[in-house]
Parts: structure tokens; sequence; C-alpha cells
């Protein structure tokens, strides 16, 4: 095991870290999306994107793509590279304002946390179609955790808690059960060559009706490239 620093809310951080890793020219077989802040106060990145979705979603957009080349070069027929990301169950109540993507007009901090979580299921999908279109060995698939005992909490209020310390035993799960479907999604032979999933218990699962709109993966994924200073390869796909 091997530490790297990168800070997913700093894009300045993302590109250190990845030439970093690219210095050690070794390969790149599974990338797991899983940094994150919940139900923060309204403040904003180093690079001025309101938090929830500069850190939960533009953070691994930007990490994934400057990578995404290693991860091709790595996988094969046999033996695909994988992607991960996590997301929530919070994403079925999530909704994108495209044209306030920052939260600036009404900030809520559940709002502003759900819209980040259904938007890495949109960029889930959208990626693995462009993976596919492309003929690489890579898949991309989204995971639900489920409820975590971590200290992702720590914002919410003192009543809930409060509540959760003395359910959590009860109702959470421990950080080992929380991460058994990213384990899954990134070395069950099960889930070779399958891409474009939603995984929730180890298990297929059905994401909001909304994260399958095509035109919005596209719109946000264009707008994306812009907010995070990178080419919108995807502009040949359909």
């Amino acid at each position: 095991v091997e530490f790297l620093y990168c800070d997913l809310a700093s894009m300045k951080s993302i590109r250190q870290f990845v030439q970093r890793f690219r210095a050690k020219n070794c390969p790149l077989h599974v990338l797991v999306n899983n940094a994150g802040v919940m139900i923060v106060p309204e403040r904003k990145t180093e690079d001025g994107f309101e938090e929830h979705f500069g850190l939960n979603y533009l953070g691994h957009f930007l990490l994934t793509n400057l990578l995404l080349d290693m991860l091709k070069q790595s996988g094969t027929h046999s033996h695909n590279a994988r992607i991960i990301t996590v997301s929530s169950a919070t994403h079925y109540v999530g909704e994108l304002h495209l044209n306030d993507l920052q939260s600036r007009c009404s900030y809520s901090p559940h709002g502003a946390y759900a819209q980040s979580k259904l938007a890495l299921v949109l960029f889930t999908y959208r990626l693995q179609h462009l993976l596919t279109a492309n003929g690489s060995h890579v898949t991309a698939n989204v995971v639900d955790p489920g409820v975590v005992n971590t200290d992702l909490y720590k914002h919410v209020f003192w009543v809930i808690k409060v509540a959760k310390w003395m359910t959590a035993w009860l109702f959470f799960k421990t950080p080992e059960e929380g991460a058994s479907t990213s384990i899954y999604a990134a070395v069950s032979p099960e889930m070779e060559g399958a891409g474009g999933c939603y995984l929730y218990n180890e298990t297929r699962t059905k994401s909001a009706d909304v994260a399958y709109d095509e035109e919005l993966q596209r719109r946000l994924w264009t707008e994306s490239c812009k907010m995070v200073g990178i080419s919108d390869e995807s502009s040949r796909v359909p």
C-alpha cells in the first residue's frame, strides 16, 4: 500500500496527483471514486465551486477523465479495468439544475448534496456509453453503499446525531459493510465486462428515472468539461 495525496476539492491538487501517479509508470486496473461531504454549510472550494458539487462530483469527474487513458491501456478483453463511483440513495430525490449547478439562487444543504449524488449517476451512465462507443476495455458502475456509520453525519442537526448514536448499531452499516458493494464492483468475476449498472447490496438495481435521460447526461458532461477546463471529446459520439 502506498499513499499519494489528492484533495478532491482542488483542481490543482488533482492534476498534481495525476502527474505523480503517471510518473510511477504502473498500470491502473481499478479506480474507486469515494470521497465526499454531506449536508455542509454553504461554502466554496478553492476553485469557487459549491462544495458538494465541486468535491463530490467535479473532483471525481476531472480525476476520472485525467486517468482514463491509463485505465484504457490497463484493461484487456478478458480483464476490463473498472471505474466504481459511490453515489447514494439520496440521488432518488435529487434535481439537476443545469442553469444553477452551484446552487447560487437558493442554497439547501440537502438539495445540493442530492444534486451532487444524482450528477454522479448521470456521469457514470454517460461515461459507460462513451467507453462502449470507443470499444474500450473499461467498465463504469455506480454504487449505493447504504446508510453507513461514518463521520459524514457531523453536519446534521444535533437531534439526528443523538438518534444516530442510539440506533447506529441497529440501523447503520459498519464502514466495512458499507464498502462491500464497492469491493464487489471492483473485483467480482460476476461484474467482468458489465458496465452502466447501479448496485446496491451487491445487486443490480434501478436508479432514479431521470438518471437514464441521455440528453441530460450529455448536457451535464459538456458543462462539466467547461467547468474543469478539459476538452469535450464526447461531442463526436451520439
